[in-house]
């Protein structure tokens, strides 16, 4: 019984056709996976105006995380807003908060604990030049924009049922990142005033 030189033998071969389907399949595969991503996980958001400036200036886009849980004070939310289009704001107080303007410093309060604003809220601008005192409805958020006098916040709709405290339930995502311009791409982190303790656990 004689066998043929290696070189001789019969090379297997791949069926015509079986790359481009493999290219296909992985494409699609791609595609469903990232509109996956942005359906359930990830979603993009354009900064439409100056109301959060200078944090996100007009025409950022953020990256939103959708499964970010519950929204805490100090999260930059976006969110099913006042005219049912989408809106981004910090939210500063939540459910059982009594969120006050001003002490005699001129700042903001959460339940009696000041904010220190200055990391975030513009630079040639105040915390508030409306004075108030709410007590957060349980289930809402009292939210702001970091452009106080550019921003149609809970302060403007006072008028609403819930003094203005939008939803829990309409809030879409947290902002966790600017990625355009380039630039500008940085990592949105909580600012150092809302780390301290304001009496009361979420």
């Amino acid at each position: 019984m004689s066998v043929e030189p290696e070189s001789k033998q019969e090379k297997p071969t791949r069926k015509k056709g079986g790359g481009l389907r493999e290219t296909l399949f992985l494409l699609v595969s791609g595609v469903v996976v990232a509109l996956l991503l942005q359906a359930f996980v990830f979603q993009s958001f354009y900064i439409p105006s100056e109301s959060m400036e200078n944090t996100l200036l007009k025409n950022d886009r953020v990256v939103v995380n959708k499964l970010n849980g519950d929204a805490e004070r100090g999260d930059i939310v976006v969110f099913k807003g006042w005219d049912g289009e989408d809106t981004i704001k910090r939210v500063i107080a939540v459910g059982g908060d009594t969120v006050k303007c001003c002490d005699s410093k001129g700042r903001i309060t959460v339940n009696g604990v000041p904010l220190e604003e200055k990391a975030y809220i513009h630079p040639d601008d105040f915390p508030s030049g409306d004075e108030f005192e709410k007590v957060v409805p349980e289930g809402r958020l009292w939210v702001m924009g970091d452009h106080r006098s550019a921003s149609f916040d809970s302060r403007r709709h006072e008028e609403n049922e819930q003094n203005g405290a939008i939803s829990e339930d309409d809030v879409i995502g947290r902002a966790v990142a600017i990625y355009w311009p380039f630039s500008r791409a940085t990592v949105l982190s909580t600012p150092d005033t809302f780390t301290q303790s304001f009496g009361k656990e979420k």
